[in-house]
């Protein structure tokens, strides 16, 4: 795992400085090539082939391709095998130089033949050409901004902007998609002029043009009969025990994180298949129990017999936010985050490669918006003024509870979201603006500014979905449009942060495409989340396990805004510039009041908020 940068011209100070902001996603080794034509650098953390041969920029034989990579191919020994066999010399056993190779063989298909997470830069001095690529899924970052006839990238944002002659403006249209989304929609950013390239697509750079094209998406359709569903459960269960395996290959010591749910214990359960030895589970609960994970989560430690580590995590220091948002680059609510960041740096004391149960949410119909969906489509028989006028203003009028679910926070969040424009589908109960909260929060001059259709994006994302039925349509939009810039996006930033490897085996994309070849109802049967999941993992995990439900480990935000972090707050959002040119102060403070009196849950708008002011003071001011 490393950090990777560079541009189309000749700075070997700018590229030395780009590199060392990135130092902490790889402290290991650093160098920088520089060129007529082209600046590549790099920070490496070695995870395979601890050996200086393993060191990047990387070069062939002849020094006419060069590379920089960051991630990890998990079949590369296969891919290595098939280029010797080719005549191919390798001077390392690294998996970084089986896309040098496989360059050299194939050309830019090559990116078809990798199994893995992956963001690399290749330069080809015969054609001229730089190639940038990211992974199927989006595990890892890669971030790009067309300066004239240049072009400059980076695993980070943060390293671009080292860039002198970058110009640094919000990008209004961005605030506002993250304000509704809590994250920034590929391939904007939150500043102007700076791109993600989306997961599954490639740029090409000749000549000072940028080509950018797709080479992956997630296809519903498939040929051949689809099975039956037990025989569909067993080429399920030998899927992860494939993908979990794959993702072991490593010369540093491995753990994983264990929430007590059903994906982290899924994976602890597959790796002491292959783990005899001392394995490290780490976790992180709080005193509130509606928060907190911590008994599943020994349950599973001691069924599968991990050395066991937890992190409770009580109160929460504004320096932690404040580290986090340098960190991500740009403002994402997830609440999840702070923990995350604390965990990974508990972790990285004992080990330098973590699994994780991202994606199994999204791929297998976990979250609890799927289920709202479903019961919309029954809530919506009701007239429209019965369900507006009458249940819409009663559940308005109940307080908020202090649980971080409970019946009536679920039943007043699902109102919420059925009320939103139902082309937005299950992402309405993931949205967080609504017609009367926009025109009392933006200035009219932010109105005039950006599309305030909340949701022309996810429309977009549907036109291109192939699936039949609404619960693999849902699906799709969570994997290609929501996950990469929210969850993936966070995991990168706290685990680099922390110079630790976050490794995702749920996300291998054999395994997600042969889910995609399975109907939506074995997925979400009736109100049953992951219900053909949970019976691949029968017999391999306690039953206490296989059938709970989802809960999560997000930080208590509301509360610690009513509490420990109000005086923060106030004083951030009353501060900031950014929010002062482009909100209505004065609706703010009703907007805290009304949360510090429990009158209504604001968090999520008043956490959006203040990562804006936090995230725009540590990149504007400083």
């Amino acid at each position: 795992m490393c950090g990777i940068c560079g541009f189309t011209w000749n700075d070997e100070a700018l590229a030395r400085k780009m590199a060392g902001v990135l130092v902490h996603r790889g402290p290991d080794q650093d160098d920088v090539h520089c060129s007529e034509e082209v600046s590549l650098a790099f920070r490496r953390l070695s995870i395979i082939d601890l050996s200086t041969n393993g060191c990047q920029p990387m070069f062939n034989e002849d020094s006419s391709i060069c590379l920089v990579f960051n991630g990890e191919i998990y079949n590369f020994q296969d891919l290595r095998s098939e280029l010797e066999g080719k005549g191919h010399i390798f001077r390392s056993h690294t998996d970084s130089e089986v896309i040098l190779h496989g360059y050299e063989e194939f050309g830019v298909e090559v990116i078809n033949r990798l199994r893995g997470m992956f963001a690399f830069a290749i330069y080809d001095f015969r054609t001229k050409r730089l190639l940038l690529a990211r992974d199927r899924i989006g595990i890892k970052p890669l971030y790009y901004a067309i300066r004239g006839n240049n072009l400059i990238f980076a695993s980070e944002i943060k390293a671009i902007l080292q860039d002198p002659m970058f110009e640094r403006r919000v990008n209004h249209q961005a605030l506002y998609d993250y304000l509704g989304f809590e994250f920034v929609p590929s391939p904007e950013t939150m500043f102007a002029g700076i791109n993600k390239l989306a997961a599954g697509h490639l740029l090409l750079f000749e000549q000072g043009e940028a080509t950018v094209r797709q080479y992956w998406d997630l296809s519903f359709q498939h040929p051949g009969k689809t099975p039956r569903y037990e025989d569909a459960v067993e080429q399920l269960r030998q899927h992860l025990d494939s993908a979990v395996h794959s993702h072991l290959v490593s010369d540093v010591p491995l753990g994983v994180f264990l929430s007590g749910g059903l994906d982290s214990s899924c994976i602890v359960a597959l790796m002491r298949r292959h783990i005899s030895g001392p394995l490290k589970t780490f976790t992180i609960g709080y005193e509130d129990e509606s928060f907190s994970e911590l008994d599943y989560a020994r349950i599973v430690a001691d069924h599968c017999q991990t050395d066991h580590h937890v992190l409770r995590l009580d109160s929460l220091r504004p320096a932690y936010v404040e580290e986090t948002l340098y960190h991500l680059d740009e403002p994402m609510t997830d609440l999840s985050t702070v923990p995350l960041y604390l965990l990974c740096k508990q972790a990285r004391e004992h080990v330098t490669v973590c699994l994780s149960g991202e994606g199994a949410d999204e791929s297998f119909a976990g979250y609890d918006r799927f289920k709202a969906s479903r019961i919309n489509s029954w809530f919506r028989r009701l007239p429209t003024a019965i369900r507006r006028q009458v249940i819409g203003r009663m559940i308005a009028m109940l307080p908020d509870q202090p649980q971080k679910k409970g019946a009536i926070n679920m039943l007043k969040r699902f109102v919420e979201g059925a009320h939103l424009p139902e082309d937005g589908q299950h992402l309405r109960w993931q949205y967080f603006l609504n017609p009367d909260l926009e025109r009392d929060l933006f200035t009219d001059g932010f109105r005039s500014l950006v599309n305030n259709d909340p949701f022309w994006q996810v429309r977009e994302y549907n036109q291109r979905c192939d699936a039949d039925d609404q619960v693999n349509r849902e699906i799709y939009l969570d994997m290609r449009f929501m996950m990469t810039d929210s969850v993936l996006m966070k995991v990168d930033r706290m685990s680099m942060a922390s110079s630790l490897e976050i490794r995702v085996p749920l996300l291998d994309h054999v395994l997600v495409e042969f889910l995609a070849s399975l109907p939506g109802a074995w997925k979400l049967n009736r109100m049953t989340t992951k219900y053909i999941f949970r019976s691949a993992l029968e017999g391999l995990l306690p039953k206490q396990i296989v059938h709970r439900g989802k809960q999560g480990y997000s930080l208590p935000v509301k509360h610690l805004l009513r509490g420990e972090l109000k005086e923060y707050m106030v004083e951030r959002l009353h501060d900031s510039t950014v929010l002062r040119e482009t909100m209505q102060m004065s609706y703010i403070d009703r907007l805290i009041e009304e949360h510090s009196s429990m009158k209504h849950n604001h968090n999520h708008i008043l956490w959006a908020l203040l990562n804006v002011a936090i995230w725009h003071d540590r990149f504007f001011r400083s």
